[in-house]
């Protein structure tokens, strides 16, 4: 057997079970040992039958005297019935509706059973459906031991992975241990053999932690590598120094009417003195919506301008990045440069603040030909008939929707006048997610971080409040001030937590919330409906719609979260928010209080949420930043409350690893700022450069 072997060839099981697995991301025995299990049933102490009366569940060791099967009076089913013993004392095991057991389990047997312990007065001890495992030679799989519980489907058993995660571990033997001996040397690591062993069938918790340890650094160490070479990469191109226009820029700032923050200001000054350098600038500029970020962009932006070089600012969605070109196009009006849009339907032209159409061809000619210096727009950007000519600085706007190849092809078309290969633009990218910096080391590893951590002075505080979305007259006292808010030229967002109704989660939906509220509670407003299934030209259509206050109450989930300023809406209404991540809700009330309106969230609780997550909501309340809420959340929840599902691919190469597991990171970025120090190139770690390059295409960024 090797790694590569299919996993049906590793034991007789049918195709549909090959099916079951494949779906499970397992298609060889190489993908089967990094199948990692996600707790563990300690059964690990034998206990003797005699003592069991005391306990509520344990594991024995006896020796089956009888079993067989009978039906069930009060219910059609057939339970099948054994008594075990051991030196101490006797035991009835009940098991239903597997009357197959009576073919495999036979009087005489010595066997392990684990379960729910019950004890009658009339009929005695008794072990309830338990897991059993008949004794062999080698250590028990599935009983008297701590037994690994997987992730799987209805029609995968436990039994079944771990029988075939016992005939796979043998070939762990046959792994190269990729990490550098000093590594493991240094942070007191086990080799991966014995890792992989024990993490699936571990001798004792000890054990189970080490080996968690060292898979878990595994995971970070290869992260960290990856981000300390793409960070020497960048570090060998050639950009363009750009001189800081001190004084056009401080008339610039002095036109705005409003001042900066001092946030804002160490920002700007970050990264205009990176811009100041011939070495490309890879920065992340991070703050809470409505923190100014387009401001210190615009700063960049400009400076780029007057030294004679473009700008390009990519957004998500056509009407963010429209709403960008209306606001820059304003905010650049006396300075004697153009500005361009272009997304999928869309291409315009700015000067001196008026703004025209534009045919799509006749943008691309004057992109290439540099008639054009700031361009904002969409994906439309990166196709390989728009070509820049001189593009010193591209600025993503939540940089996590653009990928490595899209980040590639731009910086390929940046230059295209000019014959010097070598040459990058600067990268700006910007979020408005506030993420703890133990995560940014993980997840923004290559990145220089500037941090917007002040709002600006002149606005407005949110105010929120915490409901009870069972309280009939809470809720009729909130949308009365709903309704008179709407009355008065108000808008409203309404988020909930899923799509469509589920008596699982027993949550409102999007779809239950727009039949309450246009049925029975405000059947004489407009009401629109915003989800991630709809096409990205309805979802326009409707962000569209509702900025032009042609929709009253749009209900969505989360998808507004990232999205246009909407100025005129001034309440933010949250079912099940404690579904929510903190940081999340923070956001989510951020799209509100944009403007002279005083603004409103509402926070509506289900009745059935636990103390300890009306505690954490509560949180909220006080909180000065997003930031300060990420770190509680990170604290409380862990880093899936913060990344949510549109980040969800930081976190794509980590199987065992969380990005909380701060020790460890920090442990793994040592390490590897150690190995490049040492060895830049690699040229001493081939098994370790095959491995990075193997992961995560690294040679694609060369």
């Amino acid at each position: 057997m090797q790694l590569e072997t299919p996993i049906n060839q590793i034991s007789k099981i049918g195709q549909l079970k090959v099916k079951y697995l494949d779906k499970l991301g397992i298609k060889n025995a190489g993908d089967l040992l990094y199948y990692f299990p996600f707790r563990y049933d300690d059964y690990s102490k034998i206990i003797p039958i005699a003592e069991l009366k005391t306990k509520r569940s344990g594991t024995i060791r006896g020796k089956i005297n009888l079993i067989s099967n009978r039906k069930s009076h009060l219910k059609k089913m057939i339970i099948t019935e054994a008594i075990i013993s051991d030196k101490s004392d006797s035991i009835k095991a009940i098991w239903f509706n597997q009357p197959f057991l009576i073919k495999i389990l036979k009087p005489g047997q010595e066997l392990y059973l684990a379960g729910k312990i019950d004890y009658d007065e009339r009929y005695g001890l008794e072990i309830l459906n338990p897991s059993y495992e008949i004794t062999k030679r080698g250590e028990p799989i599935h009983t008297g031991r701590l037994v690994p519980i997987y992730p799987t489907t209805a029609s995968l058993s436990q039994k079944q992975i771990r029988m075939l995660m016992s005939l796979t571990l043998p070939i762990v033997q046959e792994i190269n241990d990729w990490l550098p001996r000093n590594i493991k040397t240094g942070n007191n690591l086990l080799n991966l053999t014995t890792a992989l062993e024990q993490i699936h069938f571990p001798q004792d918790g000890k054990w189970l932690n080490r080996a968690a340890e060292r898979l878990k650094f595994d995971e970070l160490f290869l992260i960290q590598l990856q981000s300390q070479i793409v960070r020497q990469q960048i570090k060998q191109k050639i950009a363009s120094a750009i001189k800081f226009e001190l004084e056009r820029t401080q008339d610039f700032i002095n036109s705005l009417p409003f001042k900066l923050t001092d946030a804002q200001r160490k920002a700007s000054w970050e990264i205009l003195k990176d811009l100041e350098q011939n070495k490309p600038m890879n920065r992340l500029l991070e703050g809470d919506v409505g923190s100014g970020k387009t401001i210190v962009a615009a700063i960049a932006m400009l400076n780029m301008a007057i030294n004679e070089n473009q700008a390009a600012l990519l957004a998500p969605t056509e009407i963010l990045a429209r709403q960008h070109f209306e606001n820059i196009s304003n905010l650049f009006k006396n300075f004697d440069f153009s500005i361009g849009l272009l997304t999928r339907t869309d291409t315009k032209i700015a000067d001196k603040g008026k703004i025209s159409d534009l045919k799509k061809n006749e943008l691309i000619k004057k992109i290439y030909s540099k008639r054009i210096s700031v361009v904002i727009g969409t994906h439309s950007l990166i196709q390989d008939n728009v070509k820049f000519n001189n593009l010193g600085l591209v600025i993503v706007d939540e940089q996590h929707r653009f990928g490595v190849e899209q980040r590639k092809k731009i910086t390929q078309n940046a230059f295209c006048g000019q014959k010097n290969e070598n040459l990058s633009p600067h990268f700006l990218s910007m979020t408005a997610t506030p993420i703890p910096r133990s995560l940014s080391l993980t997840i923004y590893g290559d990145l220089d971080l500037s941090i917007i951590d002040q709002m600006p002075p002149n606005r407005k505080k949110v105010e929120i409040k915490i409901i009870d979305s069972k309280n009939n007259e809470e809720l009729e006292r909130t949308h009365k001030f709903i309704e008179d808010q709407i009355i008065e030229g108000r808008q409203v967002f309404a988020v909930c937590p899923i799509i469509d109704p589920s008596d699982k989660l027993g949550t409102q939906s999007v779809k239950q919330e727009y039949e309450k509220l246009k049925k029975r509670i405000f059947p004489q407003f407009n009401i629109g409906i915003l989800h991630g299934r709809l096409s990205s030209q309805e979802k326009e259509k409707i962000m569209r719609d509702f900025l032009a206050n042609k929709i009253n109450i749009l209900i969505s989930t989360t998808v507004v979260e990232v999205g246009i300023d909407v100025p005129n809406a001034s309440i933010m209404l949250i079912e099940g928010a404690e579904r929510f991540g903190l940081a999340q809700l923070y956001q989510l009330q951020g799209r509100v209080g944009r403007s002279q309106y005083q603004s409103y969230c509402f926070l509506a609780l289900e009745n059935d949420s636990s103390a300890n997550a009306q505690k954490r909501i509560r949180a909220i309340l006080t909180a000065k930043n997003g930031f300060e809420l990420a770190e509680l959340d990170l604290e409380m929840r862990g880093e899936g409350s913060i990344l949510g599902s549109e980040q969800s691919g930081f976190g794509s190469n980590l199987k065992i690893a969380k990005l909380s597991d701060v020790e460890i990171i920090k442990k793994a970025q040592k390490s590897a700022n150690q190995i490049i120090e040492e060895d830049p190139e690699l040229k001493n770690y081939q098994t370790l450069k095959d491995k990075i390059k193997h992961l995560f295409s690294v040679d694609q960024l060369d």
